[in-house]
């Protein structure tokens, strides 16, 4: 009898326990079916791009963690002139050496068009790997935490290459190259949002502590590569592209492709193409491109030096840093989403245009330096820079012929990462002064725009060689 109440009173508890389960269960499990939802909507889930556009994001969580922890202890944990030493010799032990590195890791990975998801994975693995190394030097911030730090800097622009020659074999019906790329950016940049807090809530239990948490979602990563789609790794009518600038008569039309110097086809010499076979259009895009890039390395980190030492009007030193840095995130956020609204239309009007409105707040800045010009320059930048790299995306999808399309990717990143370690040397190296910094940040966007906006919009009155492509 006493049993039988007992089985009777186990009865409502058990239900008292499945509901409370299931209310702590929900919303874990309601976020993930959205996540999953929004990230395989209009045919990215068929095509498998939902599947690389999860795999940026956790790309991009695990790459803030490491950010936060590097930053602690090379950046907010010493004086600003001490600061100052460890940033620059955080670049030329780990800067240097890549711009060394990067001419090599696109024709690297030219070599591997089988073995992308190993490679996308590999350079998780290895991200995961050195986390952890790094995790016992980065209390102390010796130099052994250095080679550790170029390491995972070579590994995550290999992923971005790859990630990139990656996703025209992923396109669903109907959808333009820059959309994708949105779509992927754009997922990126929410997951480093929402990581970022996490990694700073993990750097007050201790320094290594982000590093551990950039360890288990690199690892879970290099799990998740592996579940792309098998014709990622095909490599099926691929070539290499070569960046060569256009010379001589006729530059400004597309060439035929050159012809290569050794192997022969059918009696024939095989035709090898090259990225002036398609026009100008993309070299321009790309010298723009650049201007944005370095523009964006050198205000990193002046700008990081100069809140420290002189921060905004009534604000904190980190509470600076923190405005200007939503006001960066913000603006590249809103020109991620106006790229893929804009679905590509004038892709060189738009480049020319959004470098000119970027200089002419830089112009601004300068000469009416203040908390809100500044703000309103990190803004300017953030937006223009990721409208700029979606149309460039645009114009290699539209003009670069498919055979050498990932080729083309994997040299226009390279190029611009190597014009970021520029920017953000001149960053570093400039006096703390906020109109001079202002006035070579207007100065290096003006460079951009003397090399590529007249080719751009020559370009653009003369239309498309390929419009067969959308």
């Amino acid at each position: 009898m006493a049993s039988a109440r007992s089985h009777d009173a186990s009865g409502p508890l058990r239900r008292t326990g499945r509901s409370i389960g299931h209310a702590l269960h929900t919303p874990f499990t309601g976020t993930a079916r959205g996540i999953r939802k929004a990230t395989h909507a209009h045919g990215a889930g068929e095509s498998g791009l939902g599947k690389l556009i999860e795999l940026h994001a956790v790309n991009g969580a695990g790459d803030v963690m490491i950010t936060v922890a590097l930053a602690s202890t090379v950046f907010f944990s010493v004086p600003t002139d001490q600061a100052r030493g460890r940033v620059a010799l955080y670049l030329a032990v780990t800067m240097a050496p890549f711009i060394l590195l990067a001419p090599v890791i696109g024709p690297l990975l030219d070599r591997l068009p089988h073995g992308r998801r190993a490679a996308m994975a590999g350079s998780m693995l290895a991200r995961a790997l050195l986390a952890l190394t790094m995790s016992g030097a980065v209390a102390t911030g010796g130099l052994e935490l250095y080679p550790a730090a170029l390491g995972v800097l070579v590994c995550s622009k290999a992923y971005g290459v790859v990630r990139s020659a990656v996703v025209p074999r992923l396109l669903p019906p109907r959808f333009s190259l820059v959309k994708a790329n949105s779509r992927v950016t754009l997922a990126g940049l929410l997951a480093t949002g929402v990581a970022a807090p996490i990694g700073a809530g993990l750097q007050t239990i201790g320094p290594p502590w982000p590093l551990y948490g950039a360890c288990a979602i690199f690892g879970g990563g290099a799990v998740l590569a592996f579940t792309l789609p098998h014709k990622v790794d095909s490599a099926k009518g691929e070539r290499k592209a070569h960046l060569v600038p256009p010379h001589g008569e006729g530059a400004d039309r597309p060439e035929p492709l050159r012809k290569s110097k050794g192997k022969e086809k059918n009696g024939e010499k095989e035709k090898r193409p090259g990225l002036r076979s398609v026009g100008p259009s993309v070299l321009h895009g790309l010298q723009a491109n650049a201007s944005h890039r370095a523009l964006s390395g050198f205000l990193i980190f002046f700008l990081a030096f100069l809140l420290r030492e002189h921060p905004l009007a009534g604000q904190s030193a980190a509470i600076s840093l923190g405005i200007v840095g939503v006001a960066a995130g913000v603006g590249n956020a809103l020109g991620t989403a106006v790229g893929s609204w804009l679905r590509a239309r004038g892709p060189e009007i738009i480049i020319a245009s959004v470098l000119g409105l970027a200089l002419g707040v830089a112009v601004l800045a300068a000469v009416f330096f203040s908390t809100v010009m500044v703000a309103a320059l990190a803004a300017m930048a953030g937006f223009t820079q990721a409208l700029s790299k979606l149309s460039l995306d645009a114009m290699i999808q539209r003009d670069v012929p498919e055979e050498v399309r990932t080729s083309a990717f994997a040299r226009s990143e390279t190029l611009l990462q190597m014009a970021w370690v520029a920017g953000g040397a001149i960053g570093i190296a400039l006096p703390l002064n906020g109109v001079l910094g202002m006035s070579v940040a207007s100065g290096i966007l003006a460079l951009g725009a003397a090399a590529s906006v007249r080719g751009l919009l020559a370009a653009a009155r003369r239309g498309s060689p390929h419009p067969r492509v959308a």
